[in-house]
C-alpha cells in the first residue's frame, strides 16, 4: 500500500488499494475495496450512510489504482460499522457481444460478506431504491471458542435436510416468538435434533436472496406468493438478513456462526445446500443486481447472440467453468468453510458445474477437479445432486474424482417402486448395498450414495402415500409445475380419507420406509417433518408457500406420536450397529472365517432368493463380524421385505450355537409393539422362521 496521500475526496484520503482479497476489507484508518472487471472502462465506489437513501459519496476509482482487472482502493477516515457500498461500472452497452453494461444501476459487490436492505422477512423494500441490496463491511472477530469442523466419518452420516424458516415459523414451535423463522429459533430446537439422533442438518439456501421476487399470487385464497425456497442467489457471501432475529441490526452473522457453534457442540454437523448454476438476475428481461453490469460476458453463458443459456431453468446459467468464475466459487466456498466452520456442501443441479461456456458436458470439468483437491476443503463433504434443467443426468457418473457423493435419485425411484410392489428386486438389492452397480468402480465409496426416499423438492413421506397425482394449484400455475413422475401411490383414496384400513396401510408404508432407509448401505437422509408426519396437502413443489403449508406444525409431534418413536428408534438402531455403515463394498464372501458371508440374499426359504419379476419378498442378512472390514465386532441382522399384498412366512437363517433371534421392528404390529429401543429386542418365540404380513418389513437382530 502506498504512503503517499496523492489523492482526496472531500475529506477523505484516498491511497492505492491492495487487489486482494476481492471485496471490502478493514485496514488501518480506513477500508480497501477490490473489485474486478475485465471489459469495463471505469469503475465508480458508491458509499451510503446505513439506512439512507442517497449515497454521501462516488468515488471514480483512478486508473492508477488498477493491477490488471482489478480496481482497489483504500478509503481512509472510514467507520465500518456505518456505512454501506456499491459500484457504479461503465463499459460498452452491446448484448449482441455479450455486454451489458449500464452505469445508471448501482451493483452489488458479488464478494460482499453482509447485505443490507432486507433485514427482516418478507418486509417490503423502500419504493423506488436506487440500491436495494447494500453491500456491508464486517470484521471476522467471532469468538468460535475452540470451536472446528467435527469431521464426523462420513458412513456414519444421518442427513436431516430443512428450511430454516419453515423448522420454527409455526407458532406451535414454542421457540421466543421474536426467534420464529429464524438461526436463533433453530438453534432452540437442537435439542430435538439431538433427540432424534440425526447428526447433521443440510439447510436448504441461506445465503441472501429476494423472497418477493415472486409475482404470482395464490388463485384459491389470494394471498400473495414468494420465493420460500430460496434457490435463486443475490449475494454469496453473505447469509439471508431475514433469516436472523438480528437481521433488522445487521446481526445476522453473528447469529449463523452462533448457530454453527451450538450445533457442532452438540455433536451435529452443518451442511449447505448450495446454488451456483444460476443467480437471481434471471435472463435479458431480469433486473441488473450484480454479476451483469459488472462482467455479463465472462459470469454467464452466452448464445451466440447474446442472450443466456438456461440449462438452470431460471432463467441463466453461470459460466462456472470460466477461470474467473471457477475462482469466484472456490473463493467463497474456502470464506464458508474457513470463517463459518461449515462441513459440508450440496450443491444444487451440479452437473452444470460441469458444462463448458458454450453448454457441452465436459470430460474433466476443471472446477468439479479443484473442489475435489482444494486443500482447505480437503475435509467438507461434497454433495452433488447429479442432474440439471438442460437434460444431463449423471447419477452414478457424475465426475467424482473420489470426493463427489451424490443425490442418489436411483435409490428414490427404485425404493418408492419397491414400496407400491412395482420394483424390480435385483434394483432393489443394489440400492440397499449402496448401489455398487453405480458407485462399485476402484475409488469410489460406499458413502457416494446419498440415500432419500423424499427431499424438499417434491412429496412429503405422507403425501408420497397419500396421493397418486400432485395438487399444485395453489402455486398459480395451473398445476402445470412439479416433477409428473413420483411413483406415489395414495393407498386406495386421494388425500386425506376416514377410510380406517387406508389410513392404516399408509403409516405402515411410512414405516416401511423409513426402515427401508436406514437399514440401506450409503448415507440417508431425511426430510424435515418425516418423522412426524408433516402433509403439504399434495402440493410436491412447494417452492412458493411462506404458509403453514411449508411450516413445521410441531402439533404433529403427539398427533403422530408413535411414528416419530418409530423413525427415533431406527436411528439409533443405525448408530447401534455398524453392519449398517460399511465402509466398503460387500464381497458376498466370508472372508472373516465366521461360517457366513458379509451379506447373503434370501426369499420365503433362506439362501434361495427369488429374482423373478413377479416377486414382492426379499430378505438379507449381515454377518457381523464382517462390519467396517473386520476393524468392529456387531450382531446378525436379518431384514425381511414383504411387498405383497399377502402375509408371507420367511425361512431364517440358522444362527451360530447359543445364539437366537430378536425382533427390532416389525411394520405390520401396532404401536408400542411395532419397535423396540435397541439392546431391548425380545427373542422371538420361533426361531426357524417368521410370518411377515401384506406389505411389510421385519428387522431382526441375532445374537
Amino acid at each position: 500500500m502506498s504512503i503517499h496521500h496523492t489523492y482526496t475526496y472531500g475529506n477523505f484520503v484516498l491511497l492505492r488499494g491492495q487487489p486482494f482479497p476481492f471485496g471490502a476489507s478493514p485496514v488501518p484508518g480506513g477500508i480497501n475495496f477490490s473489485i474486478y472487471s475485465n471489459y469495463a472502462t471505469s469503475i465508480t465506489l458508491v458509499l451510503f450512510k446505513k439506512n439512507t437513501p442517497e449515497p454521501f459519496a462516488e468515488i471514480l476509482i483512478p486508473r492508477e489504482f488498477r493491477l490488471g482487472n482489478v480496481a482497489s482502493i483504500v478509503v481512509m477516515g472510514l467507520d465500518y460499522e456505518d456505512i454501506e457500498y456499491g459500484y457504479r461500472v461503465d463499459g460498452p452497452y452491446a448484448p449482441r457481444a455479450g455486454h451489458r453494461f449500464d452505469k445508471s444501476k448501482i451493483l452489488l459487490d458479488p464478494y460482499a460478506k453482509s447485505i443490507g436492505g432486507r433485514g427482516v422477512w418478507g418486509e417490503t423494500p423502500r419504493d423506488n431504491d436506487i440500491y436495494p441490496y447494500r453491500a456491508q463491511v464486517i470484521v471476522n472477530d467471532f469468538d468460535w471458542e475452540g470451536d472446528r469442523p467435527l469431521e464426523i466419518a462420513e458412513e456414519d452420516l444421518i442427513i436431516y435436510e430443512m428450511h430454516v424458516r419453515g423448522f420454527t415459523c409455526h407458532p406451535s414451535s414454542k421457540v421466543t416468538p421474536a426467534h420464529r423463522g429464524t438461526f436463533a429459533g433453530l438453534q432452540e430446537k437442537i435439542p430435538y435434533l439431538k433427540s432424534l439422533g440425526v447428526n447433521c442438518v443440510e439447510l436448504m439456501p441461506v445465503f441472501e436472496f429476494d423472497e418477493l421476487d415472486n409475482p404470482r399470487h395464490n388463485p384459491l385464497t389470494g394471498d400473495r406468493l414468494f420465493n420460500y425456497w430460496g434457490y435463486s442467489t443475490v449475494g454469496f457471501y453473505a447469509p439471508k438478513a431475514g433469516y436472523a432475529a438480528t437481521g433488522r441490526s445487521g446481526g445476522q452473522v453473528q447469529e449463523l456462526k452462533t448457530l454453527v457453534k451450538e450445533l457442532h457442540r452438540n455433536g451435529i454437523e452443518v451442511f449447505l445446500d448450495v446454488v451456483f448454476n444460476h443467480t437471481a438476475e434471471g435472463n435479458e428481461y431480469g433486473p441488473t443486481i450484480s454479476f451483469r453490469g459488472l462482467d455479463n460476458k465472462t459470469y454467464y453463458m452466452l448464445t451466440p447472440e447474446g442472450f443466456y443459456y438456461n440449462f438452470s431453468g431460471c432463467g441463466n446459467t453461470l459460466n462456472c467453468n470460466h477461470p474467473v468464475v471457477r475462482n469466484f466459487v472456490l473463493d467463497c466456498l474456502r470464506y464458508w468453510a474457513s470463517e463459518y466452520h461449515i462441513d459440508g456442501f450440496r450443491f444444487d443441479l451440479a452437473s452444470i458445474l460441469g458444462r463448458d461456456p458454450c453448454g457441452i458436458p465436459l470430460a474433466n470439468p476443471p472446477l468439479l477437479e479443484i473442489l475435489a483437491f482444494d486443500p482447505i476443503l480437503a475435509k467438507c463433504k461434497l454433495i452433488a445432486e447429479a442432474w440439471d434443467a438442460g437434460g444431463l443426468y449423471q447419477v452414478g457418473s457424475f465426475p467424482d474424482y473420489d470426493r463427489w457423493g451424490e443425490w442418489n435419485g436411483k435409490f428414490r425411484d427404485d425404493m418408492r417402486r419397491f414400496l407400491k410392489s412395482q420394483g424390480c428386486l435385483k434394483d432393489v438389492a443394489q440400492r440397499m448395498q449402496g448401489s455398487p452397480d453405480m458407485y462399485g468402480r476402484v475409488g469410489r465409496r460406499v458413502s457416494s450414495s446419498i440415500n432419500f426416499i423424499t427431499a424438499h423438492d417434491g412429496f412429503t413421506l405422507t403425501d408420497l402415500v397419500s396421493y397418486n397425482e400432485k395438487h399444485n394449484e395453489s402455486n398459480g400455475e395451473n398445476n402445470q409445475d412439479g416433477d409428473n413422475h413420483n411413483e406415489s401411490w395414495n393407498c386406495g383414496a386421494e388425500g386425506p380419507t376416514t377410510d380406517i384400513e387406508v389410513n392404516t396401510l399408509r403409516r405402515r408404508q411410512i414405516r416401511n420406509a423409513i426402515a427401508l432407509l436406514m437399514v440401506s448401505q450409503g448415507i440417508p437422509m431425511i426430510l424435515m417433518g418425516d418423522e412426524m408426519g408433516r402433509t403439504q396437502a399434495g402440493n410436491n413443489n412447494a417452492y412458493c408457500h411462506d404458509s403453514e403449508l411449508s411450516w413445521l406444525d410441531w402439533n404433529l409431534l403427539k398427533t403422530n406420536a408413535a411414528l416419530f418413536r418409530f423413525v427415533k428408534s431406527c436411528i439409533s438402531f443405525r448408530h447401534a450397529h455398524p453392519a449398517l455403515r460399511s465402509r466398503e463394498y460387500f464381497r458376498h464372501q466370508d472372508y472373516m472365517g465366521s461360517g457366513y458371508p458379509d451379506i447373503s440374499w434370501h426369499g420365503v426359504e433362506a439362501w434361495h432368493p427369488d429374482w423373478s419379476d413377479e416377486t414382492h419378498t426379499l430378505a438379507f442378512l449381515l454377518c457381523g463380524k464382517h462390519a467396517q472390514a473386520g476393524t468392529a465386532q456387531d450382531d446378525f441382522i436379518y431384514v425381511a421385505m414383504n411387498m405383497h399384498w399377502e402375509p408371507h412366512g420367511f425361512q431364517l437363517p440358522k444362527l451360530p450355537p447359543l445364539m437366537q433371534w430378536h425382533v427390532f421392528a416389525n411394520t405390520w404390529m401396532q404401536p408400542p409393539d411395532d419397535v423396540y429401543e435397541p439392546g431391548t429386542e425380545p427373542p422371538i418365540a420361533e426361531q426357524n422362521w417368521i410370518m411377515v404380513g401384506a406389505r411389510s418389513v421385519v428387522i431382526l437382530v441375532g445374537r
